[in-house]
């Protein structure tokens, strides 16, 4: 029996627990007022039950590694005690079903706990996931220069088993990755901006309901498209239609580019700024609307002048989220911006970002000492760092909005 079979059969007792408790209150109903409905009492036996049963799977396994493996066939004890913990708390809690027990406050009291629970754990994972990217960054830097790291020109992460090794310098400097990565992200704003903004108005102004209950749902299909392919698109479509318009003007551009790989990132992005500022666009009051209408303005000096100054704070909230969005795309930069660390702001050549090293880095059969392997950690704890600021200004200035209009 595996553990997925035993949560099933708690499934299934909690379930049952649930209708004996209905059952029971129902019985005490006819002769006095309870202090709850049925279901709750229902509700408070099968939540016990399970719960109980679930938190003694929990602590079996935190104990098990010290205390429990000497035990042959130990896990069939868990499945064993785990019935019995459910048992007994369905017995404890079937008998305290009675006229004047509180139901509704207990369940409530569990569901606030439950709520509590998944918030702080939501939270505790967050803060494992940056203390355990510090502590291997700290490793890193404890062997490369953090100076070297973060303003150094060459990146060349190929450590030399030999002093007569060839290409294998093991240069760490991250200027190259900063700098792709924020040419692409820029490229693919110059793109998802405009558009996603001006798609937004139409559908927010001047699009008929029957209009945008058709196209807001197509638009935003794009966002639900794998990014493998619009890897592929780019690699197929875009980046072979951009090098041979270049060779018609006499341009040099590279079969892998960040223009390539910028101009579909922005395709994909268009539905995230799409639907954010057409949000924002609806939440402007009404009146301020009809105020700009009344005294004579045209619908799109009231755009103009009215309604995008409201929703700027908003708009530009969503577009530093999107920023990040692109920041931390990786499968379209590997297949249409390649993977070399070039210092360039040429948006026709190739080039590489942060998140794509991340991944080369970790790829393969590495020593996991070795500062290589290391140094995709210090790129995760920057690029950590750099969408978290990303968002905290854009959240900073949506509240900001919020206060205002709201």
């Amino acid at each position: 029996m595996n553990l997925s079979i035993i949560f099933f059969i708690i499934m299934i007792l909690g379930v049952s627990a649930y209708f004996a408790g209905l059952k029971k209150s129902l019985v005490l109903r006819n002769d006095k007022k309870l202090n709850s409905t049925p279901s709750y009492y229902g509700s408070i036996l099968a939540l016990n039950s399970s719960l109980s049963a679930i938190f003694f799977i929990i602590l079996w396994f935190v104990i098990e590694k010290n205390f429990i493996t000497q035990l042959e066939n130990y896990r069939n004890y868990l499945y064993l005690f785990t019935l019995v913990a459910f048992l007994i708390s369905s017995i404890l809690t079937y008998k305290k079903i009675k006229h004047e027990f509180k139901a509704r406050d207990n369940v409530e009291k569990i569901i606030k706990i439950l709520l509590f629970a998944c918030s702080s754990l939501a939270i505790l994972i967050t803060i494992g996931i940056f203390l355990s990217v510090i502590f291997e960054s700290n490793r890193f830097f404890n062997t490369i220069p953090i100076t070297d790291f973060l303003f150094g020109t060459h990146w060349s992460p190929q450590m030399p088993i030999r002093e007569d090794q060839v290409g294998s310098s093991g240069a760490f400097g991250a200027v190259p990755l900063f700098t792709g990565t924020f040419l692409i992200a820029f490229i693919a704003m110059c793109i998802a901006g405009p558009i996603g903004l001006m798609s937004a108005i139409y559908l927010s102004e001047y699009a008929s309901k029957k209009t945008r209950d058709i196209v807001k749902p197509l638009t935003e299909i794009l966002a639900g498209i794998p990014t493998v392919v619009y890897g592929f698109f780019a690699v197929i479509v875009v980046a072979p239609f951009i090098r041979n318009t270049g060779e018609e003007f006499g341009l040099a551009i590279a079969s892998e580019s960040a223009l390539a790989a910028g101009l579909v990132m922005g395709i994909m992005i268009i539905p995230f700024v799409s639907s954010i500022s057409d949000d924002v666009i609806n939440a402007v009051p009404q009146n301020l609307k009809d105020g700009s209408l009344g005294i004579g303005a045209t619908k799109s000096e009231t755009i103009k002048k009215v309604i995008i100054p409201a929703a700027l704070p908003g708009i530009i909230g969503g577009l530093l989220l999107a920023v990040s969005r692109a920041i931390g795309e990786t499968m379209i930069v590997v297949m249409a911006a390649g993977m070399s660390a070039n210092l360039t702001a040429n948006p026709f050549e190739a080039v590489t970002t942060v998140t794509v090293q991340i991944v080369i880095l970790l790829v393969g059969d590495q020593e996991f000492d070795s500062p290589k392997t290391l140094a995709a950690f210090a790129l995760g704890l920057v690029l950590f760092f750099m969408t978290l600021i990303l968002n905290y200004i854009a959240l900073h200035i949506v509240r900001k909005y919020r206060e205002q209009y709201e």
